[in-house]
């Protein structure tokens, strides 16, 4: 396997969804910048979010109604100062957003002359507010385009696509004695089967979700948690990692995979229900939370599952009848047709949804800059756990987060990048070394130890959990992480085995997690306790790789 010394920057981001194309755009102001993404530039979860961004823009609304509903949605574990930094942050994100090109769904555009160059603002489960500025209902994508075009057009961005991220190079891993830091990355070119040592004066990780370490996931098949487990194993803390959302409403039907119904669409008024025992549908979420239909995720999620276990029957159904199909067309033009696609009429038929892992509320512990204790690394968007989203996300908090701190961490870069220049090791980045490794003709191996470790993870240590399920987890995933670290060392590096790795790791971390805590609580549910410990309220859960292995 050939080996690459000579890629030299001031700065590297691994990931290219919203958070990563953020951070290269503010980067690029000061230095040259690396954008390393294992696919093309644009294949992201954020290309997927179909809400939008919330944001406090109307008269109505306030920051505290915003700060307020996001620590309802968190139950008592998110950074109270946090929110309320991010939450003040998001009108002059959205006029940064507006001189790039970005276009914002107006209510104009829906029909309302009256108020034709407003922006239309949705609202989304557990907002008391419309404060949702969206794009149609493919935000994630004009956000995606916009910021690609810009980072194409900067001659400081080069884009490495189709390279795929290995190891954090750190001071410790080298064996370097002082304070540890990050120096870069070891990266697999896909095409060409060369891996290229890139040394950087900072490193930002920006590679989004982990939902494939799940049987059942709205995520791409991208994300596999890579970031996490690359973190981790250089050493970073990990936080509150049992918090992984469940989406309650995935389009349930044999012919589409992981299509999200967007929380939106609730927002606009559709009612969950489930068919009686006569075959009529009928409302159940009024005997789960006061919002009824409009709860959080997490409480919806869990109500859907019981539902359905309850019932034995497949999916539940969104109810969004009462407006006509015109409305329906323009609110949720890509929503519709997708749902027509199979045969499915908004404005006429209920559409059949399941839950899906979604959205991880834990990550690499940072502080509000995105900053991860690391000197040289920062961590931003989905990967990371910041305190703001606590034990439950509150809907299109995320793409704001991933905006917000990319700005935060450009200002904290500049501030410290002279010191990290000064502190830069001066010795050569020894080149990655596969020593006797060989090809493997068993990909069977790979293929098999996925398939089971996602299946594990949706029995055992999904929606709902109980301290027996998650021993049965731990004790199959410590066998699977004993074969894959043999295997990793024993044949060529390939992507399939890189993410197979990093899922395993995921997958421990999160058993690990939720063993750990001994309550329940927002996207955590534990049969064997079922209610919530004032006592740990916020206190985060940490995982940390000892510095010894």
């Amino acid at each position: 396997m050939e080996t690459d010394k000579g890629l030299r920057f001031d700065h590297l981001i691994i990931g290219s969804g919203l958070a990563g194309l953020a951070c290269a755009l503010r980067l690029a102001e000061s230095g040259s910048v690396a954008v390393v993404t294992k696919r093309k530039i644009d294949d992201c979860n954020t290309r997927y979010a179909q809400g939008g961004i919330a944001c406090v823009i109307h008269d109505e609304d306030s920051f505290d109604n915003h700060l307020a509903d996001t620590l309802s949605a968190g139950d008592h574990l998110c950074k109270k100062e946090v929110v309320r930094k991010i939450v003040e942050a998001g009108p002059d994100i959205i006029e940064d957003l507006l001189e790039l090109g970005t276009r914002f769904t107006t209510r104009g555009e829906l029909g309302d002359e009256k108020h034709k160059d407003e922006f239309h603002l949705g609202r989304e489960g557990g907002h008391t507010k419309r404060r949702i500025l969206h794009s149609g209902d493919i935000t994630g994508e004009e956000l995606v385009n916009t910021l690609v075009s810009a980072c194409r057009e900067n001659p400081n961005i080069h884009i490495f696509e189709n390279h795929i991220a290995i190891d954090l190079i750190t001071s410790w891993r080298l064996g370097w004695i002082g304070e540890n830091c990050c120096l870069g990355a070891y990266v697999l070119d896909i095409h060409t089967n060369c891996i290229k040592t890139f040394s950087s004066y900072t490193t930002t990780v920006a590679t989004g979700g982990a939902g494939k370490v799940y049987l059942y996931t709205s995520n791409p098949d991208i994300a596999c948690g890579d970031g996490l487990a690359m973190c981790y194993r250089a050493n970073a803390e990990i936080a509150n990692m049992e918090f992984f959302q469940f989406h309650p409403t995935i389009l349930y039907h044999p012919k589409v995979k992981s299509f999200l119904i967007s929380e939106a669409v609730r927002g606009e008024g559709a009612v969950l229900k489930r068919k009686s025992l006569s075959g009529e549908l009928v409302e159940f979420m009024d005997k789960y939370h006061d919002m009824k239909s409009l709860a959080p995720r997490d409480a919806v999620a869990r109500a859907i599952d019981n539902e359905l276990k309850r019932s034995g029957q497949d999916c539940v159904y969104l109810d969004i009848r009462h407006h006509d199909e015109k409305t329906l067309r323009l609110r949720f033009p890509n929503i519709f047709e997708k749902c027509m696609d199979v045969g499915i009429n908004m404005s006429k038929d209920p559409i059949p949804v399941v839950p899906a892992a979604h959205y991880s509320c834990g990550g690499v512990k940072t502080d509000v800059n995105g900053f991860t204790g690391i000197k040289g690394l920062y961590a931003v968007g989905e990967v990371a756990c910041n305190g703001l989203h606590g034990a439950n996300r509150l809907a299109s908090n995320s793409l704001l987060e991933a905006l917000v701190i990319a700005k935060f961490s450009h200002v904290d870069i500049q501030e410290k990048l002279s010191d990290i220049k000064a502190r830069y090791p001066s010795g050569n980045i020894p080149d990655w070394s596969s020593g006797d490794a060989t090809d493997s003709d068993e990909q069977v191996v790979i293929t098999h130890n996925w398939d089971e470790i996602r299946r594990f993870m949706w029995d055992y240590v999904g929606i709902v959990r109980t301290n027996k399920r998650m021993e049965r987890a731990k004790a199959r995933i410590k066998n699977i992480r004993k074969e894959i670290d043999k295997y990793y060392w024993d044949f060529l590096i390939t992507p399939d085995l890189i993410e197979l790795r990093n899922i395993a790791s995921v997958a421990e971390i999160i058993i690990d997690s939720a063993l750990s805590r001994k309550e329940s609580r927002g996207l955590h549910f534990n049969a064997d306790y079922p209610k919530r410990d004032p006592s740990l309220d916020s206190v985060d859960t940490i995982i940390q790789k000892p510095y010894s292995t």
